[in-house]
């Protein structure tokens, strides 16, 4: 099957660029570089997307083609939920991606940032049958605060969309089996820090189980230590973020473009 989609034009004239476009824009192509970095990519495959600030309807995502370490905040390409392109580009996005971020944005308006990744870690720790484990206090984090999602093929569709939706429920986190990992965050830095939490958990959780047995902590530890990451609701990624585009900006400032 072709994952490539070559979407239809949304009616009306090109709106500009806003300022708080650009620095959302700034901030996804930063993400991809970051997850390039970490080698957290996969090919040409895989998503992170953002909402654009007042049109929660409309979205940002990778060009179809492009690697991650090659995205500048130019390439991406603004969407509607309706599957048009918003703006000028010429590049097409991935058929797939774009129904299971579409779905996600719809039916949580706190996502304005989803990150969906195909790293081995994550990949790894879906497809064990108890899932992520309280073995670290990355993974504690997460400790009842992350969804399952079954899967169920490489057709993406609106009932499956549905579904995954009702897997995620109101959790930051979820792993889809057999397939990997998705964060959503009210900032692009939360959806990324949130996902790095994640990943690193995965990667404890695999090499514990490499030794003969595994120490967990008591329940009432892990459900303690799991409210006290979750801070209140406090939004994750502020202190991170500028440390990471600094970095970002001493390898190659180019994603700015």
């Amino acid at each position: 099957m072709s994952f490539a989609l070559q979407p239809a034009r949304a009616a009306g004239p090109a709106v500009p660029v806003s300022a708080g476009e650009a620095r959302v824009r700034t901030d996804l192509a930063a993400a991809y570089r970051l997850a390039a970095l970490e080698r957290w990519d996969d090919l040409i495959y895989t998503h992170i997307s953002a909402t654009v600030p007042g049109k929660p309807d409309h979205f940002l995502i990778n060009p179809f083609g492009f690697a991650f370490d090659e995205i500048r905040a130019s390439d991406l390409v603004k969407i509607n939920g309706r599957g048009e392109v918003v703006g000028e580009t010429v590049h097409p996005v991935n058929v797939t991606g774009f129904a299971l971020h579409a779905a996600v944005h719809a039916a949580r308006a706190d996502a304005h940032c989803v990150m969906h990744l195909h790293n081995t870690a994550g990949i790894a720790v879906s497809a064990q049958a108890d899932g992520l484990l309280p073995l670290s206090q990355h993974a504690m984090r997460f400790h009842g605060r992350i969804g399952y999602h079954d899967y169920e093929g490489l057709a993406f569709t609106p009932a499956e969309g549905a579904r995954l939706t009702v897997s995620l429920g109101q959790h930051p986190a979820m792993l889809l089996r057999n397939h990997g990992t998705l964060t959503v965050g009210r900032t692009v830095a939360e959806a990324y820090v949130l996902m790095a939490t994640l990943i690193k958990a995965c990667e404890i959780q695999l090499g514990a189980q490499a030794g003969r047995a595994t120490v967990q902590p008591p329940a009432d530890v892990a459900e303690r230590t799991s409210m006290q990451l979750y801070d209140n609701g406090a939004v994750e990624g502020e202190m991170e973020w500028p440390s990471l585009l600094r970095k970002l900006d001493r390898i190659d400032p180019s994603y700015r473009d």
